[in-house]
């Protein structure tokens, strides 16, 4: 099974989860903005929000935040990669698209006998090197994310209330799955049936660089992932195309959604950014990209450059 598909499966699962859990009323909480009292059972900006607006420490709050940061420290933003559902509602605007990422797809090299020399306009294109995937649009994860994390944690505590969860896509979409469930389940019919879903098209719509220029869930894991070290990609030079055999190649910083390059690491986004997605290491023609368990401090990858041709 490909890792795109996987990484769809995964979301789509822990929103059945979600809606079985409502169903069954069992489960820690609302992953929706909706009953903002328990969010913060499962999101660390909302942990954060909901002291924030309480002026208290709430200690359910505090255990989610530091299991929230423990992860991130450990896995980066895992989250985004694998069960965040914005990317996949995000799919149904770029349904229309795939012909031109097929033909980019197609273009790219698939082994070492295709990886030749460059033209200046595809090292032009692989210096700034990201996919074209609903939380990479535009390359480099934007700063202006911070900015969002900011307002959003002082909206919370000026309105005693956590704002910004009423419009975030991700609880959006889990109080989607709720709302359905109460309309068909009990025929609870409320202003949510309409609201919800109109919100939610609009921000998939008009948003587009949501994840890398707005979420500031994301711009929270960057922030803590700086100190992340483990479980993170590195390049094998003996297997990799351009270690091995002098090739320019850029498979791996073509296909990151993030925009990092795993070769040359100073050439795109920083690791704080991996969503540990697993593109590189499938899309390597030299199969050189591993996932290892630790990064020590000083042992980045090499980033040699190749010789020209």
């Amino acid at each position: 099974m490909k890792l795109k598909t996987l990484r769809v499966l995964v979301p789509l699962a822990v929103l059945v989860a979600a809606g079985v859990g409502y169903v069954l009323h069992t489960g820690l909480g609302d992953l929706s903005a909706i009953g903002w009292s328990s969010i913060s059972v499962l999101c660390p900006l909302g942990a954060l929000g909901t002291m924030l607006a309480s002026k208290t420490v709430v200690p359910r709050a505090v255990i989610s935040l530091v299991i929230a940061l423990i992860a991130i420290v450990l896995l980066g933003r895992a989250f985004c990669g694998w069960i965040c559902p914005v990317p996949v509602v995000s799919k149904l605007r770029g349904a229309f698209s795939r012909p031109a990422k097929a033909e980019r797809d197609a273009a790219a090299p698939k082994g070492p006998d295709d990886a030749g020399a460059l033209t200046d306009e595809e090292r032009a294109l692989l210096k700034g090197a990201c996919g074209k995937h609903a939380c990479a649009a535009g390359c480099k994860p934007s700063n202006s994310r911070n900015l969002v994390l900011g307002s959003a944690l002082l909206s919370a505590a000026i309105f005693g209330f956590p704002v910004f969860c009423l419009i975030c896509p991700i609880g959006l979409t889990f109080a989607l799955v709720f709302v359905l469930i109460a309309l068909f389940g009990s025929g609870d019919v409320t202003w949510s049936v309409v609201a919800i879903p109109a919100l939610l098209a609009v921000e998939v719509v008009f948003f587009r660089k949501w994840c890398s220029h707005l979420c500031p869930l994301s711009a929270l894991m960057s922030l803590v992932g700086k100190a992340n070290r483990t479980f993170r990609p590195q390049v094998d030079e003996r297997k990799c195309v351009e270690g091995e055999t002098g090739r320019t190649c850029g498979r791996c910083a073509q296909v990151c959604e993030v925009g990092i390059d795993p070769r040359h690491p100073e050439r795109g986004a920083s690791w704080n950014e991996c969503t540990r997605c697993g593109e590189c290491i499938q899309g390597c023609p030299g199969d050189a990209i591993k996932i290892k368990a630790l990064v020590k401090a000083g042992k980045e990858p090499k980033t040699q450059e190749p010789p020209t041709q």
